[in-house]
């Protein structure tokens, strides 16, 4: 099966930071991919190139067997995007900026109507459907961009911690149609600081860290370089294992420390 999805060397910087150092790896049909790493190590900055949001300085990326181009945007009407930080339109309604979501899609209103509709009922949040968004809750948005994502079906999708503000039943929802879409045949890429469900949804799990990928295999097979879980691997490979000694100088600071009320 030939990949959906390529990266060969893709490197970037901005200014005198070089966030991507050579980043390769690819990505087939069908999978989850859970991609994470330390902040600022680049996971972004690689869905953003991948969705032309960004140009890299060098490298090639491949997407439905055909390198991304400015000139030809047309792959983008196959994915769907959840952003870590959405800036959403808030004096719109939740039907209003759906509708309009849609309509960049080349999708007929009644078809977002209802899909639109269904979804936020699923997911709870139906009796906002005319609503503001900016009388949102978190949780509500994060359903909102989620639905937005894919109301056009896509073939493959890139979420930036979609599990952001949700509550626990609104996630144990989420885990399940990401199985739901995988069975049927979609592709997932998805960062995320929650190690416990990377760990379990991932049929691969990517580490980036410093602008490289240092970890790339099911969690089984990366298990075999740390006896523990994804947590501990993940600190083993990223060098960060300072979590104890850093608590307790917080605690120190925090008792020593005095306040306005103290003084």
């Amino acid at each position: 099966m030939e990949p959906i999805l390529e990266l060969r060397e893709v490197r970037k910087s901005f200014g005198g930071n070089t966030v991507l150092k050579g980043v390769n790896f690819s990505v087939h049909p069908g999978e989850i991919i859970g991609y994470i790493g330390p902040n600022g190590a680049g996971k972004s900055t690689t869905v953003k190139i991948i969705l032309g949001m960004l140009q890299q300085d060098a490298g090639e990326i491949l997407l439905f067997g055909k390198p991304i181009t400015s000139s030809d945007d047309t792959y983008k009407a196959k994915i769907g995007y959840v952003p870590e930080n959405a800036e959403l339109y808030e004096t719109l309604s939740a039907e209003e900026y759906l509708l309009f979501v849609g309509r960049l899609y080349g999708l007929e209103e009644e078809v977002v109507r209802q899909k639109s509709l269904e979804m936020m009922r699923i997911l709870g949040i139906e009796s906002a459907f005319k609503n503001r968004l900016s009388s949102f809750s978190k949780g509500m948005r994060q359903k909102v961009l989620i639905i937005s994502s894919l109301l056009h079906n896509p073939d493959i999708l890139f979420w930036d911690e979609p599990l952001n503000g949700l509550d626990a039943n609104s996630v144990q929802i989420i885990k399940e149609i990401l199985i739901a879409l995988k069975e049927d045949g979609k592709t997932i890429f998805y960062s995320s600081h929650i190690m416990d469900t990377v760990e379990k949804l991932s049929d691969r799990i990517m580490i980036l860290n410093e602008g490289t990928v240092v970890a790339d295999g099911p969690f089984e097979a990366l298990q075999q370089e740390a006896d523990g879980t994804l947590e501990q691997l993940f600190n083993q490979l990223t060098g960060f294992n300072e979590h104890a000694e850093l608590a307790q100088s917080f605690m120190s600071a925090l008792k020593g420390g005095t306040t306005a009320y103290d003084a």
